[in-house]
């Protein structure tokens, strides 16, 4: 009598990893530098706020389209056409409560128990417990550090069999920081088409790349508009991640299905802040910009102070808001090292091996969740730790 489903207990039980343990500690009183938590530090910007107050003001705080409210999936309809190289409709996007419920919403809609879905490896853990909530089975593909975690397609055709239903992209990659190159992104769409086999791929840092290096979206590629999920979110790029506001572009034979999931679990996505996605994704892009720059000018300073450290090289992210630094110089296994990181310097990072076996030997450290000021505190307090070791 007294138990949970199966489905519940059975499947992964990791999902925010040393944030969980840092807020036991800091329960008790201790000061922490938070770096394990891709939570924007920025606020979000003004004309966002007030759109979504002259909406509640105006009264838009009813039911509205399940699908989500039609001028706004115009609006990301031309962003994706413009931007992704999409060629979408309004029909085919489906506002969510950010990019977690598209994610749960397209596991739960294209997955078959016993299906196999394939995770480049080091992969994003929340993935897996809605892949194992769906009553698939997560198979995952490891990528060479050696060679920067590039798109292997022989170690994800390896993985490949009978079974095997979807690819799960992300890009740019939490927690790595790279940004896939067409070629790799070509490589990985002609496995698809070969094998006929889904991509959902989650872009939700499309917009934080730096340095020249362009984000490029799956399913603008040949043959895979019919067989891609796109993701993405306002969460990241305009620093909305307490509103809960992401979509997804699909194939119109998937919609039917995705939209009886979010009918089921959500209804539709809260009306009046859908007037402040409107706001971002067609108001100025200097708020945007702005954001990217901070995040640009915090990475730059991460990276310098981490390849100063003893036991510890980092590559320039390409993307993203974290640092992926090897430190297996240091002689100590990546937990190891977080949790002494967490109880004797009072910062949080995330061991790489949370995000698989691939991940082992690497910390990701969060340089957009703190002030530029909190920032440079949590790398004095690593930076004396590790000298002390």
């Amino acid at each position: 009598m007294k138990r949970v489903a199966q489905r519940i207990s059975a499947t992964a039980k990791k999902s925010f990893g040393m944030y969980a343990k840092a807020a036991a500690l800091e329960g008790e009183g201790r000061d922490l530098v938070h770096l394990e938590l891709g939570k924007p530090h920025a606020d979000t910007p003004a004309h966002i706020k007030e759109a979504t107050i002259r909406a509640l003001r105006a009264g838009d705080v009813h039911y509205s389209d399940l699908q989500g409210v039609p001028s706004l999936r115009r609006a990301l309809a031309d962003k994706l056409r413009e931007a992704n190289g999409l060629d979408v409709e309004p029909s085919d996007i489906l506002v969510t409560n950010g990019l977690t419920h598209a994610s749960f919403a397209a596991f739960m809609a294209l997955l078959d128990p016993g299906d196999e879905a394939i995770l480049l490896e080091p992969y994003y853990p929340q993935h897996v417990g809605k892949i194992e909530l769906a009553g698939a089975r997560v198979v995952t593909a490891k990528l060479d550090a050696s060679r920067g975690f590039a798109i292997d397609p022989a170690a994800i055709e390896a993985k490949i069999t009978p079974r095997t239903r979807m690819i799960v992209l992300v890009n740019p990659v939490n927690p790595t920081g790279r940004v896939y190159t067409r070629g790799e992104l070509q490589a990985l769409a002609d496995l698809a088409v070969r094998h006929d086999l889904l991509v959902v791929s989650d872009e939700v840092y499309e917009e934080i790349v730096f340095d020249g290096n362009a984000h490029v979206s799956i399913a603008s590629l040949p043959g895979m508009a019919e067989r891609t999920v796109s993701m993405f979110a306002f969460t990241k790029s305009f620093a909305m991640d307490g509103w809960r506001l992401g979509y997804l572009a699909a194939p119109r034979w998937a919609m039917p299905g995705l939209l009886k999931i979010t009918a089921n679990d959500a209804t539709h996505v809260n009306t009046f802040i859908q007037a402040g996605a409107l706001a971002a994704v067609t108001g100025p892009r200097e708020a945007l910009e702005g954001l990217v720059s901070e995040d640009r000018a915090k990475r730059d300073l991460v990276v310098q102070r981490l390849n100063q450290m003893p036991g510890v090289t980092c590559a320039l992210p390409e993307g993203t808001i974290y640092a992926f630094p090897d430190v297996s110089g240091t002689g100590l296994p990546a937990q190891v090292l977080a949790d002494r990181l967490l109880d004797e310097a009072g910062v949080v990072v995330e061991a790489g091996s949370f995000y698989g076996e691939a991940g082992e030997g690497f910390l990701r450290v969060c340089f957009g969740s703190e002030s530029t000021e909190r920032l440079e505190e949590g790398l004095a307090r690593i930076g004396t730790f590790l000298n002390q070791l």
